[in-house]
């Protein structure tokens, strides 16, 4: 079982920048694969970006690439989120998620897919 939590999250401008973190404790974060998912009030959970267990391979919904950027430090057992440009449209609780997977190259987009979920960090862009 691994725990996951967030941080980093809070009030900034459009077109300013944030940077999210999710720090992993109980198992090695390098099994598993890390995916970033936010949820707008009055929305269903949306998936944002996801990152193999080497890092080598990252995936993003169309509406943050160019802006966003997911990557991780095996070493530090943390994952992170740098959000460039942000859009009032960002606003959201951001959480991260871990899948266990064999396969050191492969993401995962799909929330079901993902065994272990953190609190949730709340950004708001203001425009």
């Amino acid at each position: 079982q691994v725990q996951l939590v967030e941080s980093g999250g809070g009030l900034v401008q459009a077109g300013g920048s944030l940077r999210l973190s999710c720090a992993a404790s109980g198992r090695a974060l390098s099994t598993y694969v890390m995916g970033w998912f936010r949820q707008a009030p009055g929305k269903e959970r949306e998936f944002v970006a996801t990152i193999s267990r080497s890092g080598g391979n990252t995936a993003y919904t169309d509406s943050v690439k160019g802006r966003f950027t997911i990557s991780r430090d095996n070493a530090k057992n943390t994952a992170y989120l740098q959000m460039n440009s942000l859009k009032p449209e960002d606003t959201a609780v951001y959480f991260c998620a871990a899948a266990r997977s064999a396969i050191v190259t492969r993401y995962v987009a799909e929330g079901s897919q993902y065994d272990w979920w953190g609190q949730g960090t709340q950004v708001t862009v203001s425009s």
